[in-house]
């Protein structure tokens, strides 16, 4: 793939054919050549070569220094919920601070909450015979 793109390439600037042309030829955008060319020019080779589409970072995760001490908090207070470990976290200045779902989040990977337990406390149901005989 990179063999083509630099044929491509040097077709437009050894050969001075034009880009739409060439684009034509190739069969590609003359915006994907244009961008062919700018990378070739800023790194050479190297710039041709395909490159991973993953994202460089993911801005909106879970600082980790924030993380671990959220973990280490959970570990020293596990009866303390996402709520009250939100509120402990802005206390100490750990930031930035999560939102509650995030810290739910966090503690559901890290195996410190399942979530299939939750809000499964039993719920008895009183019915009337029942009630008048206690009541």
């Amino acid at each position: 793939m990179a063999e083509q793109r630099y044929q491509a390439v040097l077709a437009v600037i050894s050969d001075g054919l034009s880009i739409s042309l060439v684009a034509e030829k190739v069969g590609v955008s003359r915006q994907t050549l244009h961008a062919w060319l700018a990378r070739y020019e800023a790194s050479g080779l190297e710039g041709l070569v395909d490159r991973s589409h993953r994202p460089v970072s993911c801005p909106h995760q879970m600082p980790a220094v924030v993380e671990a001490a959220l973990l280490e908090m959970r570990r020293s207070r596990p009866y303390w919920g996402p709520r009250r470990l939100v509120f402990e976290l802005a206390k100490r200045r750990v930031g930035p601070v999560p939102s509650e779902s995030a810290v739910y989040r966090a503690l559901v990977r890290a195996g410190m909450i399942d979530p299939a337990l939750r809000g499964s406390s039993p719920v008895t149901w009183c019915t009337t015979s029942s009630c008048d005989s206690s009541g």
